[in-house]
């Protein structure tokens, strides 16, 4: 199979930028992500737009300002997955010989909204009924995280402890939204959203920012190539009155395919970024990944494994509790802060030796499935 190579990425700093609309935020992003490339806008043949909530036809109201003409723009939109689906599908396109270089960015001004939860599917009248009964978001994980304080032998303070582990990593990261230490005392005084899941433990819906990365089936000649092992994105299954809400069965799945595309298991994988837009969820994904045995993820993070130094760091970015979650931008951002640690360029933050990085996006909540996508990509040097 052809190599697919990430040939250079940058991303804004994720947080509040007022007076700046999204495209400009867009714009940084891709400019800095070609330059760090070395490539001009010549040389990319199609460009990806994910986006959730800006509307139709961004992508090319962006690159219009740039310079670009005639070229194929495609928009993407896979809720919080929409990044991450961008690059999937620019990889199968540069596969079957379509292009040869293409450019990915995503975006999203979520400041815009005013706050709040982020807004559900509108157009799927079970949805609608389960946001009126509060299952929303929130109500969601919190109801994840309750079922896992009963099963397992966790407690509030390892829940907390995610939040405590991924603002560290966001102290080290200048592209990081949230960038002040916590304590675990700290995570369980916030305000409580949605019981056992207190404000820390929830990833800020106030957050603007945009990432970028360039693809190309040939190595790029200015950073150290970055191959993309494999790219899998799949949707949920129609959930049953009995099913398990703790086993993130459409992430399980997606990582199985991911590791068997690549020929990888999971003890391979030196670090990771995945979607902890709660702190629950990391837990969940820390099985649902393999990271851990089924009913093992707390023992993996009390043991330190998961923290800068550890056996396999997970969210050295801060993730989405400490960086940041602009929908559209975040999958993105992911591909951006796993080239950095394969290329050597993290900074304070860098997971030494690393060769093999593993990226995991959830989107979308839909009445009746687990979620509505998720994608896992490896990547590899």
């Amino acid at each position: 199979m052809q190599d697919i190579h990430i040939t250079g990425g940058a991303m804004t700093p994720f947080g509040r930028h007022p007076g700046v609309l999204a495209p400009e935020l867009a714009q940084q992003a891709i400019l800095k992500a070609m330059d760090d490339a070395g490539v001009t806008k010549d040389q990319i043949q199609a460009i990806y737009c994910a986006n959730v909530l800006g509307g139709m036809i961004l992508g090319q109201l962006i690159v219009r300002d740039l310079g670009f003409a005639g070229i194929p723009v495609y928009n993407v939109e896979n809720a919080c997955a929409s990044g991450a689906t961008g690059v999937h599908l620019a990889r199968h396109a540069l596969l079957a010989q379509q292009y040869d270089t293409v450019l990915v960015f995503g975006i999203e001004q979520l400041t815009a909204l005013g706050g709040g939860t982020i807004p559900l599917q509108r157009n799927d009248h079970k949805t609608e009924l389960y946001a009126k009964a509060g299952m929303v978001l929130p109500a969601v994980y919190a109801m994840r995280g309750t079922r896992f304080l009963h099963e397992r032998d966790a407690t509030p303070a390892d829940l907390a402890a995610v939040a405590v582990k991924n603002r560290h990593n966001g102290s080290l990261n200048e592209y990081a939204q949230q960038r002040t230490e916590t304590t675990v005392e700290e995570v369980l005084a916030s305000r409580m959203i949605a019981d056992p899941l207190t404000l820390l433990q929830c990833c800020p819906s106030q957050v603007d920012g945009a990432a970028a990365v360039v693809l190309s089936t040939r190595p790029g000649k200015k950073q150290k190539p970055v191959k993309v092992l494999s790219s899998v994105v799949v949707s949920g299954i129609r959930e049953e009155a009995d099913d398990d809400i703790l086993d993130a069965e459409i992430t399980a799945r997606a990582a199985r395919q991911a590791y068997e595309q690549a020929g990888l298991g999971p003890q391979d994988v030196n670090v990771v970024e995945l979607h902890d837009a709660f702190t629950i969820a990391e837990l969940l994904y820390y099985e649902a990944l393999g990271l851990a045995p089924r009913g093992e993820a707390v023992p993996l993070l009390r043991s330190g494994a998961t923290r800068l130094g550890g056996r396999v760091p997970v969210n050295p970015s801060g993730g989405l509790l400490a960086k940041g979650h602009p929908l559209g931008a975040t999958g993105v951002a992911q591909m951006v802060e796993l080239m950095w640690h394969l290329q050597g360029r993290a900074g304070a933050r860098q997971v030494a030796g690393a060769r093999i990085g593993l990226a995991q996006c959830t989107g979308g909540g839909i009445a009746g499935v687990d979620h509505a996508a998720s994608s896992v990509h490896l990547l590899g040097v």
